[in-house]
């Protein structure tokens, strides 16, 4: 198993890049480093639909959209795409995927990064770990943020999270996590891509398919430099901070816009909705620091984690009649993505009607 001092998994729209046991921030795949402002929630919908309609999260069982087939020859792999956030109050519920999942030979776990540190090693790193998401030199956001920005925090922190002092003395790249992720509890959405991912693989289990890790492996020489530099650096993480606000002053509906259309199975809407998300300012405001960049086995981790699973997923391809496998939506839609990149390699790719 992977280290959780520094682990990229992909998946949510805030996807996680751990640098120590107890603390999170967003590595997931980004397309783009700026956010462009979130479309109107009635530029998401069929035409003809009411938005108020659409902002009425789906409850009960929904099946989520069918499944992308790549294949040559014989050979199959269908892939299930994911989202989140999703309708806390939703269960989700595929006849498809478990028809196929019972006739595959393989699953492929979703794509994501992890290193090679051992789980000794990791317990004599914990240590060094203290104070993490804490601001250098004592720094509280009003030191960091611009007064605008500064201002808008107030008022959603005042909504969303209430009193605590203790998060003004964070970095703010994890107080917009934490901002966000309550916003979205309130908005009744939650992390439903993790737990349709924890369903899928509890059916894998029970069916005693091979499971195959497809992380790309990274290397780290000087774990307890690399957390001693980065408690003392600074990030450039104000464009994470101010999107992530933007959302949540800006896009719920829309949030619940796409929801909705991937619990229906919707790929007509889904294909309208333009998933430009904060991850590229949260992603860059990392993986721009010069700590990471100046360690080769750190750099071009996006590309590694791409190539790792296509790799996994050729190799699959020509092992077995049927594999199954997940990814973000986003990412099977994406032109230059991880099915796209199968596609120029001669695969066929076929989308759910």
């Amino acid at each position: 198993m992977g280290s959780p001092l520094f682990r990229f998994t992909v998946g949510r729209s805030l996807a996680v890049l751990s640098l120590c046991a107890l603390s999170t921030l967003s590595a997931a795949p980004a397309w783009s480093q700026t956010e462009p402002p979130a479309p109107p929630a009635e530029q998401a919908v069929a035409a003809g639909e009411e938005v108020i309609a659409e902002t009425i999260l789906v409850a009960g069982q929904r099946p989520g959209p069918g499944l992308w087939k790549v294949s040559k020859g014989e050979h199959v792999l269908w892939v299930f795409g994911t989202y989140s956030p999703l309708p806390t109050k939703m269960e989700w519920r595929s006849k498809e995927v478990e028809a196929i999942l019972a006739q595959s030979q393989e699953y492929l776990r979703p794509p994501g990064a992890t290193t090679d540190v051992g789980f000794l090693r990791q317990m004599t790193l914990l240590p060094f770990a203290i104070g993490f998401k804490k601001n250098p030199d004592g720094a509280e956001l009003k030191d960091l943020l611009p007064e605008p920005v500064y201002a808008r925090w107030l008022v959603l922190k005042k909504k969303y999270i209430g009193d605590d002092d203790g998060i003004e003395r964070e970095r703010p790249i994890f107080a917009a996590e934490t901002l966000f992720r309550k916003g979205l509890e309130q908005a009744g959405l939650g992390s439903g891509g993790r737990e349709v991912r924890e369903t899928i693989e509890k059916l894998v289990k029970k069916s005693k398919i091979k499971m195959t890790s497809t992380q790309a492996v990274l290397e780290i020489d000087d774990p307890v430099k690399m957390i001693r530099e980065f408690k003392k650096s600074p990030l450039d993480d104000v464009a994470c901070f101010s999107n992530t606000m933007a959302r949540l002053e800006d896009d719920i509906d829309a949030m619940r816009v796409r929801a909705n259309a991937w619990a229906k199975g919707d790929l007509e809407a889904i294909q309208k909705i333009s998933y430009a998300d904060r991850d590229g300012a949260c992603n860059a405001a990392v993986l721009n620091l010069a700590l990471i960049q100046s360690r080769p086995g750190l750099r071009s981790v996006q590309q590694r984690i791409q190539d790792s699973w296509v790799a996994a997923a050729e190799k699959s391809l020509a092992a077995n009649a049927s594999t199954f496998a997940t990814l973000p939506v986003k990412d099977l839609l994406d032109p230059k993505g991880f099915v796209a990149a199968l596609e120029a390699k001669g695969y066929v790719v076929q989308k759910p009607e």
